[in-house]
């Protein structure tokens, strides 16, 4: 009998192991990085949560629970959190797990080197107390960090040493770009890029086994076709994502289930706010349009989000206004409403900014990173040739994409953020702070604004709710205002799996192997 599963009842879903199985699976984008601190994006992230764990970690139903640190209270008047450690941890290679690994680990996650340093920029200094016990000092209350740390992945400081990778390696390789050695349910057996990816059970984990997987592969397959055909024969156990295309005629077969949900993600377009000139188009080098609030204002009235939600996603998608969904902490109930599709305003806009013959220009988008991405940004083309901006679009795999967007390359560029903290301060802090030491580190765009930036630590520290909220209400009425970001839709989250599949799937997207059972 076919089983359809909703995201809410797999999230609830405990299964205990039955007879051995191995485990294969397939999305369409390969870990950059198996190394934890080089990449902060879901598909690297996602992935190396098997492998490596946090001091805490999220559950099935996304809250915060105990991981390698066993409990956790405040210090003093807010002055940091001391976190008691896990006894009896070891790595995959059998060092021991203690506080000195911890103080590695934020020294090299926090470093200039690190992607995933911004996690850091209220930490003031990490102390360990004793072999077990590590506090963490920060330069205001933080009444979310446990949250906020979720995904910092604890490293072996000795083996790091050994192999020369004290540091993280984000453009460029070192051992830990290939190489794995966590406290995780599972260990790194195999790894060619692109290719294939293999994990197995490690045997002396310290948590209690729900899962009757012995062996796990994972296959990047950029295809849909592809990777349906491959789920259909059994090749693959299962596929994320479904392309939206198959997921009706997947749901009617009866040895596949297709798994709904939303996704914590926001898909939006960004800009470059500080480029002096354009980067692309037949008018680079000319200069840049997207400096002036009213040229993206303009591209805001522009873009057809309903026209996209219908004929691109299926329905299965929901209009975004801010930089978080409805369902995440922070949301402004304030700032609902996105802006109208009206192209005489916008025509009237870029007149007033002084293109109303319109401009060209260069729009940067992967084609492998999220739900259908190459086709909005070919919608949004046309959508923005309507009010004379002529786009050329440059779509690329999202192992070179990040690079390009790092390196400046680009006038306009395709964006998805899901929160690690599930809260609307988290984009304020990668997306829209000033770009600095630990802050605005995912700010390709370069846009800043002085109170925002003075807020965002005020945000971080309060614990008054109502005064929290106004100021994230504050924050998100001006991110609309000067349009910095153009939010256009959540995505949504489609998986495809064999019948015989128990699993759970969360709103961060995280595929968990310690969560399935093959029956």
């Amino acid at each position: 009998m076919k089983r359809l599963l909703t995201a809410t009842a797999l999230s609830t879903c405990l299964v205990s192991p039955a007879f051995s199985e191995e485990f294969t699976w397939a999305s369409t984008t390969d870990p950059q990085t198996m190394d934890p601190h080089a990449v902060s994006s879901a598909p690297v992230l996602g992935f190396l949560n098997n492998v490596y764990e946090g001091l805490v970690r999220r559950g099935r139903d996304m809250s915060i629970e105990p991981a390698l640190a066993e409990s956790w209270e405040p210090i003093g008047d807010g002055e940091g959190w001391r976190f008691h450690l896990r006894a009896g941890v070891t790595f995959h290679d059998g060092s021991a797990f203690d506080a000195e690994d911890v103080l590695f680990s934020y020294q090299r996650a926090s470093s200039d080197e690190s992607d995933v340093s911004s996690w850091f920029s209220p930490v003031s200094d990490v102390i360990v107390v004793d072999a077990m016990t590590v506090d963490i000092l920060t330069t205001a209350p933080q009444p979310i960090f446990p949250d906020s740390i979720a995904n910092w992945m604890m490293m072996d400081s000795g083996w790091a040493a050994a192999n020369g990778a004290e540091l993280p390696a984000r453009d460029a390789e070192n051992h830990a770009t290939l190489n794995a050695n966590g406290t995780g349910a599972f260990h790194l057996v195999d790894r060619q890029p692109g290719l294939s990816t293999v994990l197995e059970p490690f045997d002396g984990w310290w948590g209690e086994v729900e899962h009757n997987i012995t062996r796990a592969e994972f296959t990047p397959i950029q295809n849909p076709a592809t990777a349906v055909a491959a789920l259909l024969t059994g090749e693959i156990d299962l596929i994320n994502p479904v392309p939206i295309q198959d997921a009706a005629r997947l749901e009617g077969n009866d040895d596949i289930q297709v798994v709904r949900g939303i996704e914590a993600r926001v898909i939006m377009l960004g800009f470059a706010h500080d480029h002096e000139v354009l980067f692309a188009g037949a008018d680079a080098g000319a200069d840049n349009p997207f400096s002036d609030v009213r040229v993206r204002q303009a591209v805001g009235h522009a873009v057809n989000v309903p026209a996209i939600l219908q004929t691109i996603m299926r329905g299965n998608a929901e209009p975004a206004s801010q930089l978080v969904s409805p369902a995440m902490s922070g949301y402004s109930d304030a700032n609902a409403a996105r802006p109208e599709l009206d192209l005489d305003a916008a025509r009237a806009l870029l007149a007033d900014a002084g293109y109303a013959d319109g401009f060209s220009f260069g729009l940067s988008c992967p084609n492998d990173r999220y739900l259908n991405d190459e086709a909005v940004c070919q919608a949004v083309v046309g959508m923005l040739a309507q009010i004379g901006l002529e786009a050329q679009l440059n779509s690329m795999p999202v192992s070179n994409y990040w690079p390009e967007l790092r390196a400046n390359n680009f006038d306009m560029y395709l964006l998805g953020w899901s929160p690690g903290t599930l809260d609307a301060e988290h984009p304020l802090r990668f997306l829209v702070h000033t770009n600095g030491e630990r802050l605005g580190t995912w700010n390709f765009g370069g846009y800043s604004n002085p109170r925002i930036d003075e807020m965002l630590p005020m945000i971080q520290s309060e614990i008054d709710p109502e005064a929290r909220q106004a100021m994230l209400d504050e924050a998100a009425a001006t991110i609309q205002d000067d349009m910095v970001y153009v939010p256009l839709y959540v995505q949504p989250l489609l998986w495809g799996a064999g019948s015989n599949i128990d699993l759970t799937q969360r709103p961060d997207n995280f595929f968990i192997l310690r969560w399935v059972t093959v029956n």
